[in-house]
């Protein structure tokens, strides 16, 4: 698919709380990726983007937590890239040119999922402009998996593929509390994980990122399903929503290039608490990471 034809499926505007500004004049751009192709329990996190985007009219511009409103920041919101359904190889080069797009016209993404492999053409173009490139991991599960079932691209083999891509130990997993004891053993030699934990462990190595590139990627279920019970593949016993919330303040001391927020479920919650806990992710990322 040519560059001119790809600008024409983005240039769309979306609906993100507060996203007024045009693409020319934008620092960040939003932008929608409507797969699951290869969710292994429930589908339906394609309808992810747009529940986040319709729900974000429920939270407000201002921030208490860092006396700062969206309305002094220039973002946009591209709606969804339309990625040809069921085709995973073709999406995830549409993905990946997308990307390459952004990062080439200086904007700072943030992607909505989607399920958590389409994080892995976006990190794969990351790497080739920020060759000492760090992942911060939030996630339920580990991802470390070979493959799945004999298939190689899986949402439950992203963060195994991202390894192989970087090489070991400049990912970050925290919170991880689920996955094969293969999965284990592999993040002993290959990543820096921290189970269980988010807030405490991320505080104490962020001195380690101060210095480095960092991309974020966050997967809903590292929430408690108390909390966000709209994903997929549910895992009781994860962090709560002012913990992550706490994350990603934690993280806007470091230097943030990009970020994605995966696996929102809508369809599994009809209070809509999941997509809201996203849109205020979302809102919170924005501000704590645009310098």
């Amino acid at each position: 698919m040519s560059e001119k034809i790809l600008r024409k499926i983005l240039e769309k505007q979306g609906i993100f709380l507060g996203a007024k500004t045009f693409y020319e004049e934008a620092q960040a751009v939003i932008i929608g990726l409507p797969m699951d192709f290869t969710a292994s329990y429930k589908p339906g996190s394609r309808s992810g983007p747009l529940s986040i985007r319709n729900v974000s009219k429920a939270i407000e511009e201002y921030s208490i937590y860092q006396d700062k409103s969206l309305e002094d920041y220039n973002y946009c919101d591209f709606g969804d890239l339309g990625l040809p359904f069921g085709n995973v190889s073709a999406s995830l080069d549409m993905i990946e040119l997308a990307t390459d797009n952004l990062l080439q016209d200086k904007k700072f993404p943030i992607f909505l999922g989607g399920e958590h492999l389409v994080s892995y053409p976006i990190i794969r173009a990351f790497f080739r402009k920020y060759p000492d490139l760090r992942i911060v991991h939030f996630d339920a599960h580990a991802d470390l998996r070979d493959n799945y079932y004999g298939e190689n691209y899986s949402h439950s083999t992203v963060m195994r593929k991202v390894v192989e891509t970087l090489g070991p130990f400049k990912v970050y997993q925290f919170g991880i509390r689920s996955g094969i004891k293969e999965e284990f053993d592999f993040a002993k030699e290959n990543t820096r994980m921290f189970p269980l934990q988010v807030v405490e462990p991320l505080n104490e190595i962020l001195d380690e990122l101060t210095d480095k590139p960092v991309y974020v990627s966050l997967d809903i279920d590292i929430v408690d399903p108390a909390f966000a019970p709209g994903t997929g593949t549910q895992e009781p016993g994860g962090c709560t929503a002012a913990e992550i919330t706490k994350a990603i303040h934690l993280l806007g001391k470091t230097d943030v290039v990009g970020f994605d927020l995966v696996e929102v479920c809508p369809q599994l919650d009809f209070s809509e608490r999941t997509a809201i806990l996203a849109a205020k992710l979302v809102r919170e990322a924005i501000l704590a990471f645009l310098k």
